[in-house]
């Protein structure tokens, strides 16, 4: 089976996730949320399965660029998702989906170490 890794091409942290998964020999594709979109049925997934809280990237460049007032009305998994939905970028990353059907949300290459990869 292969894991699926989404994210943004240019993303440090995707390209550092990318490098890892290849050097350890994890078969893997890459679902780029600018080029192909953000699955509808995985985002409702991600912010179930990791809390919205944990899938909007207030750290990142788009998140800091809206004004107070929009990133007021992000209060919620339903604000949330429309959010996302119009801004993929703001979409913490990377969010993996592993072959046994586990998913991450992020770099961690510890806890990446642990997980069945075939």
């Amino acid at each position: 089976m292969t894991a699926t890794l989404y994210g943004i091409s240019n993303c440090d942290t995707v390209k550092k996730a990318r490098a890892w998964l290849a050097g350890h020999g994890v078969d893997h594709r890459f679902h780029d949320f600018r080029k192909d979109g953000v699955p509808a049925a995985e985002l409702r997934d991600w912010l179930q399965r990791f809390g919205w809280d944990r899938v909007v990237n207030r750290q990142g460049s788009t998140w800091r660029r809206l004004d107070p007032a929009a990133q007021a009305r992000v209060c919620d998994e339903a604000s949330a998702h429309a959010f996302l939905v119009e801004h993929p970028s703001a979409i913490k990353r990377p969010v993996v989906q592993w072959p046994g059907g586990e998913r991450t949300l992020g770099f961690d290459p510890a806890a990446w170490s642990l997980l069945p990869r075939r």
